[in-house]
């Protein structure tokens, strides 16, 4: 089994359900008492989230290439960003190190095309809505992508850094999330990717007419698919 390397900590809610995930996932192929071979460097997201709303994406990079590089130096074999946002630096995590990126927009992507859905609503933080870093990789999968008007995309936005990210999980705002959801099935959109890695804590399959393309999910599956393949 090959080691993985997590970068959590953004936040740590849904790098813990990394930990869960790949460790279900694993156990489930192997047998019940079989577990995932891991490395985690959990960041302190303080300062991550100040430099992004601050557009100081540099500086965000500089403690992702460190961490990055205490993964490979510690034994991991991959590197999986626990964070959709931060993918905005990926490049630069990805010459940090020589082992594999796993990028969690592929993990999307692939997801999608093999269901058939070409034309998918991206839910995430407003930097990941409103930038090119994870619609433009999607795209080179073959997939349209519609994001929600500006209002929503604030609402989004606020919820996940207000609440999810600090554990909070409310049915006011699972509501709004649904109708933010209905918008983009009016719209033309076949599925909603889930391009939060909290947003998976509030928004489940039964809370949504249209599918769901969870990237925290998703991304574990590329992880232990990485682990145990050859």
């Amino acid at each position: 089994m090959r080691t993985i390397g997590l970068i959590g900590g953004m936040s740590w809610e849904s790098s813990a359900e990394y930990y869960r995930l790949i460790n279900q996932q694993v156990r489930d192929l192997l047998g019940p008492l079989r577990s995932a071979q891991i490395v985690m460097y959990s960041v302190d997201f303080g300062p991550v989230e100040q430099a992004q709303h601050a557009g100081r994406w540099d500086d965000a990079a500089l403690i992702l290439e460190d961490a990055a590089r205490r993964l490979q130096a510690g034994g991991a074999e991959c590197v999986v960003l626990c964070t959709n946002t931060m993918h905005l630096v990926a490049p630069r995590i990805e010459a940090a190190v020589s082992i594999p990126f796993l990028h969690i927009a592929d993990a999307a992507g692939l997801a999608a095309v093999e269901a058939g859905t070409l034309t998918v609503g991206l839910l995430g933080t407003a930097f990941t809505m409103e930038q090119d870093f994870l619609k433009k990789r999607l795209a080179g999968h073959g997939l349209s992508v519609l994001v929600p008007d500006a209002d929503e995309r604030q609402a989004v936005h606020r919820i996940i850094y207000d609440e999810l990210c600090v554990g909070v999980i409310s049915d006011a705002s699972r509501q709004v999330y649904q109708r933010v959801i209905a918008s983009l099935a009016a719209r033309g959109a076949q599925a909603i990717i889930l391009g939060c890695t909290e947003i998976g804590l509030l928004i489940k399959p039964q809370h949504s007419d249209l599918p769901l393309l969870d990237t925290t999910e998703l991304h574990a599956q590329a992880a232990v698919a990485f682990a145990l393949q050859g």
